[in-house]
């Protein structure tokens, strides 16, 4: 079982997202658990301050480090003997969170903190007491480290076995082997013109496995080159890709069974 706790200054913002989907079924099956802990229980003052205005002036507040310090000291009170602690910290200075960083979550059977910054940060003393496992999810600025926590513990458990009704979801999954993921399609057949490749509806098991894997360099070529970069192509993969180049690799939606286009 996966474990998880979240400690934030914002329950309300974790706390619904657990309750829908495959993070409630994961959790109904027991194979994930995640308790939400509000920061501002571990205050000491009767207005529960957990922030305060930053040293050397400035825009914007900071969290302050005695509540983040009193909360990861109660949680590992009140493990078990010996328990080890994985503190996770949502940040623009940590390591990328990659699907290989999330497979290594989900192996992981320590229980996992993670610490929810907000405002302008958290008071760099967290960072020196407790060393904190950094990880960012982006180059880009969110409003707190809420967002961040929900797609570590997402990626995570959807990797675990049994979490999801098949298991071949994850395998062909963007990123699973590194490569972005082929186009899907359900019915209708039609929809506004837009037709279904006549491979989908052949029944060919192999012919759709072989498109599915062609349309998957396709988009990866296209959006992710860097992908593909430094991947050491299979046979087949070489094939499928020296064919998408000799039809010139088109970023023009396709309309499958026109001339030229392959299905």
């Amino acid at each position: 079982m996966l474990r998880f706790d979240v400690l934030t200054l914002f329950p309300d913002l974790v706390a619904p997202v657990l309750g829908q989907s495959i993070l409630k079924r994961a959790q109904e099956k027991r194979l994930l658990e995640v308790k939400v802990h509000n920061l501002r229980d571990f205050t000491n003052d009767r207005h529960k301050v957990a922030d305060d205005v930053p040293y050397g002036g400035g825009a914007g507040m900071v969290m302050k480090a005695e509540p983040i310090l009193r909360a990861v000291d109660a949680l590992r009170e009140e493990g078990q003997p010996n328990e080890q602690i994985r503190l996770l910290f949502p940040s623009p200075h940590g390591r990328p969170f990659t699907q290989d960083y999330a497979q290594h979550l989900a192996r992981e059977r320590r229980r996992m903190v993670i610490l929810c910054g907000h405002y302008e940060g958290v008071d760099e003393r967290v960072r020196l007491a407790l060393s904190p496992e950094e990880v960012s999810i982006g180059d880009y600025v969110v409003t707190g480290g809420e967002l961040p926590a929900l797609v570590l513990i997402d990626a995570a458990v959807r990797l675990v076995p049994g979490v999801l009704g098949d298991p071949e979801s994850v395998i062909e999954e963007s990123f699973s082997d590194s490569l972005l993921e082929y186009p899907h399609y359900t019915r209708p057949t039609e929809v506004r013109g837009l037709g279904v490749p006549e491979v989908l509806l052949s029944g060919h098991h192999e012919a759709i496995r072989l498109w599915r894997r062609k349309e998957a360099l396709r988009s990866t070529y296209l959006r992710r080159p860097d992908l593909l970069r430094d991947r050491e192509l299979t046979g087949e993969d070489q094939r499928l890709l020296n064919e998408l180049m000799s039809e010139g690799v088109s970023t023009v939606p396709m309309r499958y069974g026109e001339e030229g286009v392959s299905t």
